[in-house]
């Protein structure tokens, strides 16, 4: 049967050469009627995409004004030298999480944090120790470069309350990677949409349900972007939180960075280090959409392969489930080609200060562990998860640890009060790591 379907699609992928044409699995959507649970939005003249969107019913909780919730000062300065070395001084409280059950945690001193751009082999070097910075001591002063290239100054209150499925202006985004589909997300809607939250989540252009425009410009980041801001703009309450895969996760950060007042909190999902975007050079992506339909049985067993911890009965049903992997050769070349997001760096990232939950498989082949402990150095309020028994499609793998570590995060909120709190001692490996001020973070999550 694999030989078979090989052969036929090298064939196919023949014929397409032959004929000057590029194969398209994704069939354009004629239709913007609602069908089976589903909503199909125009978000640009003959561009569509289809929605997932779960209102469920539920009795309308109202919070408090004054009663819930707790506010951060985030006051940071982030300056780049022209020698690529970025340093990033928290001059206020920043929030210390204690352990995976997100439990309210005190304010941590302020601290520095001195790395060098890009670079994911080394570890990010502190300018103080760790028993200095957990001590409250001020850090050791290291010299300065006399001319920064850029210097960025945040302050500014968030106020970070407990979302519940009952209360009325919450939403929850999901957005998927390249090669996905919305239904990859299926445990995650039927578990959130039961607890009684509304879910939204979108198809991207060409894959799934949505049209697949036969241009390469409609699948640059800029493009997709906008397509996500459409969504936001028209699915948005007053509290959002987004929750990102991979690619997926870029749109999540773009969205934070564009919306800070309406998006509430982050969660990211393997998507990588805070880097700019840039597609690669030297690609197997960068071959001729015909010679990559020929080879697509070999780059769907690949992405069993490196997706999955385990390539099982059960992994290739959720593959198949999924919808994951299932998009033409143009829509897959054109996508991997449109990554440039040159203003996505470590300095737009250090400039988000929303909560951010970071979600790592470790057994992800795509995204090594360190680029997701580099993304939460740079992060002002960030939790890092490693999930031992997943890969890079851990949200399919291990769908109730996922489920349960996300409405824990949901769930989470800071703790104001003025009394002093007792630290409880538990295991390393159930910990969300605190980002801001922990030199020890890259130690702690190695296996």
């Amino acid at each position: 049967m694999k030989v078979s379907a090989m052969l036929t699609s090298i064939m196919d992928g023949i014929l397409c050469c032959l004929a000057g044409k590029s194969a398209n699995v994704v069939v354009p959507i004629e239709t913007c009627e609602p069908a089976d649970g589903f909503e199909f939005v125009e978000v640009k003249p003959g561009r569509v995409l289809r929605v997932r969107h779960i209102v469920p019913e539920r009795a309308v909780v109202t919070e408090h004004a004054n009663g819930q919730g707790g506010s951060v000062h985030c006051k940071r300065k982030i300056t780049v030298y022209r020698n690529g070395q970025l340093i990033i001084e928290n001059l206020g409280e920043v929030v210390r999480s204690e352990l995976l059950h997100c439990q309210n945690g005190d304010p941590e001193h302020s601290s520095t944090l001195e790395v060098e751009l890009s670079n994911y082999n080394s570890p990010a070097t502190s300018t103080g120790t760790p028993d200095r910075q957990l001590s409250g001591q001020p850090p050791v002063p290291r010299r300065r470069h006399r001319k920064p290239k850029r210097t960025v100054l945040i302050d500014c209150e968030r106020k970070i309350s407990s979302c519940k499925g009952t209360h009325a202006d919450v939403a929850l985004f999901f957005m998927h990677g390249v090669g996905g589909s919305l239904d990859i997300w299926g445990s995650q809607l039927d578990f959130f949409s039961r607890l009684g939250y509304e879910v939204i989540a979108p198809d991207l252009a060409g894959h799934g349900g949505s049209s697949a425009p036969q241009i390469a410009a409609a699948y640059t980041f800029y493009a997709l972007a906008e397509d996500m801001r459409a969504i936001f703009k028209r699915y948005a309450r007053r509290r959002n939180i987004l929750i990102g895969h991979s690619y997926g996760v870029s749109f999540c950060t773009f969205l934070a960075h564009e919306y800070p007042e309406q998006v509430h909190k982050v969660v990211m999902i393997n998507g990588g280090g805070p880097t700019a975007l840039e597609p690669s050079l030297c690609s197997i992506f960068n071959l001729p959409a015909c010679v990559l339909h020929c080879l697509t049985p070999c780059l769907a067993w690949s992405f069993l392969k490196a997706g999955f911890a385990r390539q099982g009965a059960k992994e290739k049903q959720l593959l198949k489930e999924g919808n994951a992997f299932n998009v033409s050769s143009f829509v897959l070349r054109a996508m991997m080609s449109g990554q440039y997001w040159p203003e996505g760096d470590e300095v737009y990232h250090a400039e988000i200060a929303v909560p951010v939950l970071l979600v790592h498989g470790m057994h992800d082949k795509f995204v090594p562990v360190e680029e997701d402990q580099r993304m939460a150095e740079i992060l002002l309020l960030a939790f890092l998860k490693v999930i031992d028994e997943g890969s890079h499609m851990v949200m399919m793998e291990c769908p109730e640890a996922v489920n349960t570590l996300l409405h824990e995060f949901f769930l989470w909120e800071p703790d104001n009060s003025s009394k002093p709190k007792q630290e409880t001692i538990k295991s390393t490996k159930d910990k969300i790591h605190p980002a801001n001020g922990a030199a020890q973070l890259a130690a702690e999550n190695k296996p």
